[in-house]
């Protein structure tokens, strides 16, 4: 039942809420608060047990315990469950578990009831039941920030307001340590492995209205009782959250000793890359020699380059050459659309990195099928789009690959970095402790591109040609209104008119912003309207932001490792961040939805809708890794810290086919200018420096300069 939990036939409820009017099924009440309370006759009692509450009594056994004690049977098996075994068919032994279990149940209807009267919705005490059961009161009470934690992540600023009403100090311990965390967990969620000590000392001063000193007691007793661990760059010290720091920590240490074993065979494989160009009928340029050679010879490097520059030619030779010495490659990618993308160009299978690691059950915290005590069957392990590869996602790949196994990482170090905390690959890039093969020559074919030479224009802060090509278009509209309807338009008539593409499958809106007249948020509104609009055969769900309906185009905002898929015979758990799927069915009433994320064929409830927006159009961060036949980019005001080189040329190296954008010359000659880059604070590359020169003096990350 969504967010009133799961509501037993028998109950008696009292919801508070208004009335609104629904376009298909008229007047509705709109539940805001629900007080649920056990049914009181003998009637309602026995239709409550026969649904199953409590475990081991199902109809029959539910009709002769209310015969037994009519109004008097859910008292009985509160206070005196042995009494059941007055019933024929009950043993003592019986009468006793289905008192525990009834407890059970009287403790998570408590528990719910305590949500209710704090203004908190029932979800969240689901959740707080599922990590803590019985117990879950008892440490609410005595520290209710504990809601906050993974798994239950209800709002800090709401377990603030429980916290009150509780009388808990200003400088509790408690409320410290959360606060401190808080400011942490919001900045990873923006990038950030770890802030300054500094900075982040006056961030929670001012959140939690206390003096610095005693955030600074705080950040240093959570480090001694290593909650939180602090690493100095420079002098400087930096406060990261323990999974943080072990991520960053690990992955500066594998990749050192991976160094260290990945010796250059110092043997020259000119002759194999000169017949393997004879039988493949293509000539290598210099850097993709290179490039192969060191793939060959170490076997551990980093492949970068831009569009049109060779890479997919490139890895298809590493692993081909590679199959060809008897080695087994794994080749892998963040995204599924990624996955699918290289394995389209190299025809090799490519895996997410999650599927190839294997969600084991029980989630994230359960951790992956395959790891340090369970390694990967391969030789060698390639993974795609780097640059969309945070750093816990990183330290799970590295405990799963075998000490010997050679690791060739391919990316674009020019693109955003991941939508997870971490710069991983460009940390790694700028420490010089990998050897990376960087190709830079545009080949014949992708200059007739003026996508890829534009891409190449926006990368060295150049102006691209705007004289529109038959691939590159830019349509100057000066004002919001104007802006948002040829987005539509091109979307909805003009580019499937013209160039026969799908509007939903073909074609993809990329913003660099959620919010405005051309964010996200009003354009994925206005796409609906118009490409999927409501009529009497479609059920639609509403929820705080969207209304959903078959048919439309939609994204997962949250990495969830429980959801169930099947595609053909095969079955697995898992759908990400990113990922891009059609709704197929839709039922209100029932609350059910079937999402076909690229064919798997994921099934989701009410619940599950909080983590699903719509993506008709999606931001750019959004969008990485994968590529669309036809991309549109609505460019006009916002902000500026938005408003960035590597941004733009994220979103343009988007497009296959087609590249329309519509705004402004002016704010796209900003957008180059601002070549502020997505700065992040990590530690990973002066981790990296350190185990690799021994703590010598190599320079500070560009993070040292992030706000």
């Amino acid at each position: 039942m969504g967010e009133l939990g799961n509501i037993e036939e028998g109950e008696d409820l009292e919801l508070t809420g208004c009335f609104t009017t629904h376009p298909k099924f008229g007047e509705q009440f709109k539940a805001d608060v629900c007080i649920r309370s056990l049914p009181v006759e003998a009637s309602a009692i026995q239709r409550y047990l026969a649904g199953g509450v409590v475990k081991g009594i199902g109809p029959v056994l539910a009709k002769k315990i209310v015969a037994k004690f009519g109004d008097k049977a859910l008292e009985i098996m509160e206070t005196e469950p042995r009494r059941l075994a007055e019933i024929d068919g009950i043993t003592l032994q019986k009468a006793e578990s289905f008192g525990e279990e009834f407890e059970k149940v009287i403790g998570f209807r408590t528990l719910l009831r305590y949500f209710t009267d704090c203004g908190v919705p029932a979800l969240y005490g689901i959740r707080a039941w599922k990590k803590y059961a019985e117990n879950a009161l008892t440490l609410i009470d005595r520290n209710p920030y504990i809601l906050c934690s993974y798994g239950i992540e209800l709002p800090f600023l709401k377990a603030e307001e429980i916290a009150r009403e509780k009388g808990v100090p200003e400088d509790s311990d408690f409320r410290l340590s959360a606060g401190i965390k808080y400011i942490l967990e919001e900045n990873a969620a923006a990038g950030h492995t770890c802030l300054p000590r500094d900075r982040l000392t006056d961030l929670a001063a001012r959140l939690l209205r206390v003096e610095p000193a005693t955030v600074f007691s705080s950040i240093e007793r959570d480090v001694e009782d290593k909650v939180l661990y602090v690493y100095e760059k420079k002098g400087r010290p930096f406060i990261l959250l323990r999974d943080y720091y072990d991520a960053e920590e690990y992955i500066a240490r594998r990749l050192a000793i991976m160094n260290s074993l990945s010796y250059d065979t110092g043997i020259n494989y000119d002759e194999v890359i000169n017949i393997a160009e004879q039988e493949n009928d293509i000539e290598y340029a210099d850097k993709q020699r290179e490039a192969i050679n060191t793939a060959l010879s170490k076997g551990f490097m980093v492949l970068t380059g831009g569009p049109g520059t060779g890479k997919t030619t490139t890895l298809n030779a590493i692993i081909s050459l590679f199959e060809q010495q008897g080695l087994k490659p794994l080749i892998c990618a963040p995204t599924g659309r990624a996955a699918k993308r290289v394995s389209d160009l190299t025809g090799c299978e490519a895996k997410t990195i999650h599927r190839l690691l294997g969600v084991r059950a029980g989630g994230e915290l359960a951790g992956f099928e395959h790891n340090e005590n369970n390694l990967l069957d391969c030789d060698v392990v390639i993974v795609d789009e780097m640059s969309m590869v945070d750093v816990l996602l990183f330290k799970a790949l590295l405990q799963a690959l075998p000490i010997d196994c050679k690791l060739i990482m391919v990316g674009d170090s020019d693109q955003l970095p991941s939508v997870g905390a971490g710069n991983v690959l460009h940390d790694i890039i700028e420490s010089k402790t990998v050897p990376v093969i960087s190709l830079t020559e545009i080949f014949r074919q992708a200059l007739e591109s003026a996508i890829v030479t534009n891409a190449h224009k926006i990368v060295k802060g150049d102006m691209p040609e705007l004289d529109n090509s038959k691939d590159f278009f830019f349509l100057q509209r000066l004002d919001f209104e104007p802006a948002a309807d040829l987005t539509v338009e091109l979307c909805e008539t003009r580019l499937p008119k013209a160039y026969g593409l799908d509007p939903i499958a073909d074609i993809q809106v990329l913003s660099p912003t959620r919010k405005g007249p051309l964010g996200t948020i009003e354009l994925n509104k206005r796409l609906q309207a118009v490409l999927n609009p409501p009529s009497r055969q479609k059920s639609e769900i509403k929820t705080f932001l969207y209304t959903f309906r078959a048919g439309d185009k939609v994204m997962q905002t949250k990495n969830d490792y429980e959801i169930e898929w099947k595609k053909g015979e095969e079955k697995g758990a898992g759908i990400f961040n990113g990922d891009i799927g059609v709704i197929t069915r839709l039922n209100r009433l029932l609350g059910e939805i079937e999402i076909d994320f690229d064919g798997r064929i994921a099934s989701y409830n009410l619940e599950m809708l909080e983590n699903l927006e719509l993506a008709y159009a999606a931001t750019v961060h959004k969008s990485q890794g994968s590529e669309f036949d036809a991309v549109i980019l609505p460019i006009l005001g916002g902000y500026d810290k938005l408003y960035f080189r590597n941004l733009l040329y994220t979103a343009v190296t988007r497009a296959k086919k087609l590249l329309v954008i519509v705004g402004s010359k002016k704010r796209l000659e900003f957008m180059i200018e601002n070549n502020r880059r997505m700065n992040r604070y990590t530690c990973l590359k002066q981790m990296l420096c350190e185990e690799a020169f021994n703590g010598g003096e190599s320079g500070d990350s560009l993070n040292e300069r992030a706000d």
